[in-house]
């Protein structure tokens, strides 16, 4: 159906001309008039009011997670997006802005306000919410120490178990290592989502727990997974790069025993190899682009695929099935931008998923596949002043006194080393000069050292120092379009998501309530067809017509 918006789009462009305002610099800004607000309204109101709910059963799952990202995060990627197209920011919106339902997650864990990856991906995933840092097991287990009976009874499942019970395929791909707290929590039950790699497991409990990394090669359902991409070599024993975080001590290579246990398996380390896969002659992909995480979308590195280009490859491989699919993707580098202070690459990476929301929107059709954007937690960066609008959201503001500052700061972080006077001076006496006025404030004037623009890498300031910038503890939001979306309209328990995902698509604990009047969506794929035929007869002439006027 996408295809055919697209031809719509080009069409009205043809005929009528390139709607005024795209193309035109983000900075210049045309105030509109009442007559815009209202009409723009009203025609919202009409698309609204023709939505109706899908009841059918979801073919196809597909959830997006936007790591750290929360409300301020979409909005300050929205407009930065819109300001990279130079097509306006603040009016701009995000594909999954366009989809029909929206609601709210409360991210708490058991035992904190503000969580991590770990216990908010093993809620979303799984649909029991658990203690900070632990992935796939209950409250009942215990953080950093694994106690052999305790663990058997605390793990829990999880809708990759339920799709691969139901004959679905599943997948996960992510811009992080694909042993990571998001992407584990689809496969692993480990008391400290750190365990990646056997070295860091304490030996006092080795023995009692596999590492993340092998329990994606030998358990399931991590060893049915179809499609694994992201990074992560050093995990896997396919590399030995000391500095990236860790290495296998028992020099196991456990991408190689991945590819003896398959039959028609393909191994990718970079996005020529992964555009090179013939789907149809591969049944298991493996794609590890980097010894630890991916590299950022800023750093235009030409090995690294796009997150829309691993999604793509991903979908296609999936959609074999003719039972459906269950795939996690994960823009999981978001949370790392913003960790380090750095918006820049936190936002590119949030339009980095952006695309690939959108792809995954033109692969589908929304009259069987329930496509879940949301994110695991927020993150502690503020969106604040009063800029003008078209203002640079990487940039600086200033308020009536003149005094600059940041439109994206952080309330704690790295950054403050960078703008913080570690040798402050007494305030100056009489008329100050411009050197006695700095060191008369806390901070460092913005304006001398502020490359937030030009520099993805820049750190914004925050004010209190941490070593590493925490994550916010907000409700995050949820959009959704697809079979049975409606369901997770309003403000809910992060939990809950997994409950829609198995009614959606009766799989799991809440296929007991499938039945009745609920069809599956291939029913009515031969009338879908022949309305899209119609609709192409009906642009076609539509295009004849006034071309030939």
């Amino acid at each position: 159906m996408a295809w055919y918006l697209l031809l719509i789009s080009a069409v009205i462009c043809t005929v009528f001309g390139v709607p005024q305002g795209i193309g035109n610099n983000y900075k210049t800004i045309e105030l509109e008039d009442r007559d815009f607000w209202r009409s723009s309204a009203s025609a919202r109101l009409a698309e609204v009011l023709k939505r109706q709910s899908n009841n059918k059963v979801a073919k196809n799952v597909i959830v997006f997670i936007g790591d750290g990202m929360g409300m301020t995060t979409i909005t300050a990627g929205r407009i930065y997006q819109g300001q990279l197209r130079q097509r306006g920011g603040e009016g701009n919106s995000l594909s999954f802005d366009k989809f029909p339902v929206t609601g709210l997650a409360k991210t708490y864990n058991v035992n904190t306000q503000v969580p991590d990856s770990a216990s908010t991906a093993t809620a979303i995933f799984s649909g029991v919410k658990t203690k900070h840092y632990v992935l796939g097991l209950d409250a009942t287990a215990a953080f950093d120490n694994c106690i052999p009976e305790m663990n058997k009874q605390a793990a829990v499942t999880n809708v990759m178990n339920w799709a691969q019970d139901a004959g679905k395929d599943t997948g996960i791909v992510t811009t992080t290592r694909i042993t990571h707290a998001t992407p584990a929590a689809t496969y692993s039950h480990i008391n400290n989502r750190n365990w990646e790699c056997d070295s860091l497991i304490p030996s006092s409990d080795v023995g009692c727990v596999k590492d993340i990394a092998r329990q994606l090669v030998e358990d399931a359902p991590g060893k049915n997974f179809k499609v694994i991409l992201g990074g992560g070599r050093n995990q896997l024993g396919d590399a030995k790069v000391v500095s990236d975080y860790c290495v296998r001590n028992d020099n196991r290579n456990l991408v190689s025993e991945w590819k003896n246990a398959k039959v028609n398996a393909r191994y990718v380390t970079t996005a020529n190899e992964l555009s090179a896969v013939d789907v149809k002659k591969t049944d298991y992909l493996l794609g590890l682009f980097s010894p630890g995480h991916i590299s950022y979308a800023a750093e235009k590195d030409p090995i690294r695929p796009s997150l829309k280009l691993m999604t793509e490859a991903a979908i296609r491989m999936l959609q074999k099935n003719g039972k459906g699919f269950v795939l996690m993707v994960e823009g999981g580098r978001i949370d790392h931008g913003h960790h380090n202070n750095t918006p820049g690459l936190a936002l590119s990476e949030l339009v980095d998923l952006d695309e690939a929301v959108e792809a995954a929107v033109n692969l589908t059709s929304p009259d069987d596949t329930l496509i879940i954007v949301t994110a695991d937690h927020s993150h502690a960066m503020s969106f604040n002043g009063y800029p003008n609008r078209g203002n640079d959201i990487l940039g600086l503001a200033h308020n009536e006194s003149n005094a600059f500052y940041e439109t994206l700061s952080y309330a704690n972080g790295p950054g403050f080393a960078d703008h913080h006077l570690v040798n402050k001076q007494e305030n100056c006496i009489g008329v100050c000069t411009e050197n006695e006025k700095e060191s008369a404030n806390s901070w460092k004037d913005i304006r001398k050292n502020h490359t937030g623009s030009n520099n993805p890498f820049y750190r914004h300031l925050a004010a209190v120092y941490l070593v590493e910038e925490t994550h916010g503890g907000e409700d995050v939001p949820i959009y959704a379009s697809g079979p049975m979306s409606h369901l997770l309209s309003g403000v809910h328990e992060q939990n809950y998501i997994a409950s829609v995902i198995s009614y959606a698509s009766c799989i799991g604990p809440e296929a007991k309530r499938c039945g009745g009047n609920r069809v599956s969506s291939s029913s009515s794929s031969s009338s879908t067809s022949s309305i899209n035929n119609s609709l192409l007869i009906s642009i076609l002439s539509f295009t004849a017509f006034y071309l030939n006027l």
